[in-house]
C-alpha cells in the first residue's frame, strides 16, 4: 500500500519527474491571521494556495463551523487550482498535517485517490533547506469531477450510534474533551461515549509523523480492533480528518467515518447530551 504521506525527499524527486504532482498549500490557523499571508511570504515552488474557510468548507451555520463544501463549489476551486482527474496531488500545511488532512480527505471523498500529505509540512521542507519562492503560479485549468461519497460521512445521530456501538474518536485537546475549557463552541464537553484521540499524538518531536507501527499501537490502545466501526470528530470537522489520515497511515481504518459537523454542530443543539471528564460518558 502506498503511504498517504510523502517525505520531502520523495516530493522533491517527483517534482522533477515524469509525473509531477499538483502541489496545494492549505496553511491555516484557528483565529488567524489568514494562511494566504504565510503563502505570500514563501511557499513551495509551483504550489497553489487554497483557503480552508472559503474554498474547502461551506459557510458556517447549523451544520457547524466548517461544513463540507457544496460539490460544485469544491469542483470549481479544485479545477482553478489545476487538479486533474487521475493526476497525483500533494497537499501541505504549516507542519503537522492536521489542516492538510482536510483536503486529503475531501479529495478522496470526491473520488480522487491519488493524493498524499507532505510529512512535516512547510516547516520540515524549510528546515531541510529546500527551495522556497514568493512567485505565484497560475495553473492550467484542471478537469477534476467531484463525485461525493468516496468516503463515509455521519451526522449527529450517526455519531451517537458510533459512540454506542463502535468507536467514536474525539480529536480535540484533552482539556476540551474533558470540558475543562471551551473557547469556541456553545457548550463544553464531548459526545457521550466518545474516546479522546488528540491529533497532536500523530507526530514526533521533530515534526514528522510517527511510524505506521507506532500509530497502529496507539490506536490499539484506544480500542481499534477488527471490524469495529470507527468514526472521528473534532471542533468543526477539520482536525478530525487528521485522525482519519493517521488511521490510514497505520493501516487500521481506511474507511472510518467523519462526523463533519463535529462539536460545533453537536453542542449547538440543546437536546443533545454532553459528557465531561476523562472517561467516555
Amino acid at each position: 500500500m502506498t503511504s498517504p504521506l510523502v517525505s520531502c525527499t520523495e516530493l522533491a524527486a517527483s517534482l522533477s519527474g515524469a509525473e509531477p504532482p499538483t502541489l496545494l498549500d492549505v496553511r491555516w490557523r484557528l483565529g488567524g491571521p489568514p494562511g494566504r499571508e504565510d503563502y505570500d511570504r514563501g511557499h513551495l515552488p509551483g504550489a497553489v494556495f487554497l483557503d480552508l474557510d472559503t474554498q474547502l468548507a461551506a459557510p458556517p451555520g447549523p451544520g457547524g463551523r466548517h461544513p463540507l463544501p457544496e460539490p460544485a463549489e469544491l469542483e470549481r476551486a479544485l479545477r482553478a487550482a489545476g487538479v486533474r482527474d487521475g493526476q497525483p496531488v500533494v497537499v501541505y500545511d504549516a507542519d503537522n498535517g492536521s489542516i492538510a488532512a482536510r483536503l486529503w480527505w475531501l479529495l478522496r471523498w470526491a473520488g480522487h485517490d491519488r493524493v498524499r500529505v507532505l510529512d512535516g509540512g512547510f516547516a520540515v521542507w524549510q528546515a531541510e533547506g529546500r527551495p522556497v519562492t514568493t512567485d505565484v503560479r497560475t495553473p492550467a485549468q484542471g478537469d477534476i469531477t467531484v463525485r461525493p461519497g468516496g468516503l463515509p460521512v455521519v451526522d449527529a445521530d450517526g455519531a451517537a450510534e458510533l459512540a454506542r456501538t463502535g468507536l467514536l474518536l474525539d480529536a480535540r485537546a484533552p482539556e476540551r474533551y474533558r470540558g475543562d475549557v471551551e473557547p469556541i463552541d456553545p457548550r463544553a464537553g464531548h459526545v457521550p461515549g466518545a474516546v479522546n484521540a488528540p491529533f497532536s499524538a500523530h507526530t514526533g518531536e521533530d515534526g514528522r509523523w510517527r511510524t505506521p507501527e507506532e500509530l497502529a499501537a496507539h490506536f490499539a490502545d484506544l480500542g481499534i480492533s477488527g471490524e469495529r466501526p470507527v468514526g472521528a470528530y473534532c471542533g468543526s470537522g477539520v482536525t478530525a480528518t487528521s485522525v482519519l489520515l493517521a488511521l490510514a497511515v497505520a493501516g487500521v481504518g481506511d474507511r472510518a467515518a467523519l462526523y463533519a459537523g463535529s462539536w460545533s454542530n453537536w453542542s449547538a443543539d440543546p437536546d443533545r447530551p454532553v459528557a465531561t471528564g476523562d472517561l467516555p460518558g
